[in-house]
């Protein structure tokens, strides 16, 4: 089959429900980065949520698809963030039921097309919390992530801990 990239859409009902459902198909992933269980709004926070500085229309969360079938995966992009050169990789998460068959690679491969239709950008970035280190790190470096600067203060509700900055030029 074929893997598919589709902006989501936040005022999609449907949409919008599958992609709750998708987050808490894996609540161990949420509750490594926030220390908390999925909650309800947690699907509309992803849609929707944008660093300050950035334009809300520089955010897109794709819908991962194999063919025509149900969300299997999201990827959330920042296009120009942190600087206009730069694509950041807010999320990219594959359904439970799905992991460890190669739609993640797969996935960045798809996006990896898409943000080389955008001419200012030559590089990605993604950040690992050091909480979810060990289950993120082998996946990010083996597609060429390498860490970027030192890791930095993050804090989530309760957890207290670091975050690395990883990056890898377009090409």
């Amino acid at each position: 089959m074929t893997l598919t990239l589709r902006p989501i859409e936040a005022d999609e009902v449907d949409e919008v429900d599958e992609v709750q459902a998708l987050i808490e198909a894996d609540p161990g992933y949420v509750e490594r980065i926030t220390g908390l269980p999925p909650g309800p709004a947690d699907a509309q926070s992803l849609l929707m949520v944008v660093p300050p500085d950035l334009p809300p229309d520089r955010k897109t969360v794709y819908g991962v698809r194999d063919g025509s079938g149900p969300l299997v995966g999201l990827v959330d992009v920042l296009r120009g963030y942190p600087d206009e050169a730069t694509a950041y990789l807010g999320l990219l998460q594959v359904h439970a039921d799905h992991q460890r068959r190669g739609l993640g690679t797969r996935a960045h491969a798809a996006l990896l097309e898409v943000v080389r239709g955008w001419p200012e950008i030559t590089s990605l970035m993604l950040s690992i919390v050091a909480t979810n280190r060990v289950v993120a790190e082998p996946f990010w470096v083996g597609l060429g992530y390498r860490p970027v600067g030192e890791p930095m203060p993050y804090a989530y509700a309760n957890l207290a801990s670091t975050v690395q900055r990883y990056g890898r030029p377009l090409g």
